[in-house]
């Protein structure tokens, strides 16, 4: 899937009696970016940046206000319901809070099976069998076929929403916040359940998550976004090892001393002895960043770079060009960045923390 320009703007209503439009929050104001067939893709960032709305977007929940969106060599932004059937299978979504996004008046059987029979699927054996077998894909009992959510923990809602998503063998999957709803004893049960997954289907991911930790082990790649714009992509080791941008390290060192590398560990399987030993080489020795107070608001974000009014780095130019979304000089291949004066590409400790209020 290819997005270029994306754009999603929502009108605001004012005056009396007559309702007008008096501005528009713009949630997503011009993403470009790719999700390769296969691969995880982490979409981070503050709450209120416009990763959920990206991910309805593609999803195609939302209406885009302009841009593309490009799935298999195919323009899907303006397609009308009969033009995205034949689709819609293909992109699923998961939700974020396992609570309200399954019915509570049907059984699990039909909430897995659902899908299938919307879309006319009769799969070899039945679609019963089919959600069987899909219940114990996911790690749950194929005897809880007639039982309701009701019945279930979080953890094992959030696996009858994964059984959904594979019930239609999807090529991409939008798993929009799937553990931050759950505790973290549950959360690595959920994020190895989708690792395995999307190794062994192949299924492409847009993992949306402000959990760093998980996305690091998740994703190959990761993008940055602030106030609905992309500020930085590059593969996980780049992002987290050698950000470029002043709100990527922010984020980075917004994470308490220890817990990045830490509960990787205890929570996450199959890490390697590798990673491990870089983690713990880097552990007490990391950048200390704090940006207090909220993000400016996308009704009326600031011009130029929309991070200026909280960078260390500001000066005029940021207020009067908004910084493109460029390879820097000392970059790898595919490692973008979106700032007029880039940070140093490491996340050591500097001579003193830096603390920042929003502008």
């Amino acid at each position: 899937m290819t997005v270029e320009g994306l754009v999603k703007h929502f009108p605001v209503k004012g005056g009396f009696p007559i309702r007008r439009t008096v501005g528009a929050v713009k949630a997503v104001d011009g993403l470009d970016f790719t999700i390769h067939a296969g691969e995880s893709l982490g979409l981070v960032g503050e709450s209120g940046c416009g990763k959920s709305t990206t991910g309805r977007l593609l999803a195609r929940l939302l209406e885009p206000s302009a841009g593309t969106i490009r799935y298999r060599d195919r323009d899907i932004t303006r397609a009308n319901r009969r033009q995205l059937a034949p689709i819609r299978s293909e992109i699923q979504m998961i939700f974020q809070d396992p609570y309200s996004s399954l019915n509570p008046r049907q059984t699990v059987g039909t909430i897995i099976g659902g899908p299938m029979e919307v879309n006319g699927i009769n799969p070899p054996g039945g679609r019963e069998a089919r959600v069987r077998e899909l219940l114990q894909t996911v790690g749950l009992n194929p005897e809880h076929y007639n039982r309701f959510p009701h019945e279930f923990s979080g953890g094992q809602r959030q696996r009858i929403g994964v059984a959904r998503a594979l019930a239609l063998e999807p090529k991409l999957i939008i798993a929009d916040e799937p553990v931050s709803a759950l505790d973290v004893s549950i959360q690595a049960q959920v994020v190895n359940l989708l690792r395995r997954v999307q190794r062994e289907l192949g299924i492409a991911f847009l993992f949306i998550a402000h959990d760093l930790a998980v996305v690091r082990h998740f994703s190959e790649r990761v993008a940055v976004m602030y106030l609905g714009k992309i500020v930085e992509v590059g593969d996980r080791q780049a992002i987290y090892e050698r950000p470029r941008h002043p709100y990527t390290h922010a984020l980075l060192s917004a994470v308490p001393e220890g817990v990045l590398d830490e509960v990787i560990d205890e929570r996450l399987e199959e890490v390697t002895d590798e990673e491990t030993a870089d983690e713990e080489a880097a552990a007490g020795r990391r950048e200390r960043i704090r940006l207090t107070g909220d993000v400016p608001s996308p009704t009326n974000p600031p011009s130029g770079c929309r991070f200026r009014t909280r960078c260390w780095k500001a000066q005029d130019k940021c207020a009067a060009e908004e910084p493109p979304l460029v390879r820097l000089s000392g970059n790898a291949e595919g490692h973008l960045t979106a700032c007029h004066f880039p940070e140093e590409g490491t996340t050591l400790a500097r001579g003193e923390d830096i603390i920042m209020k929003a502008g």
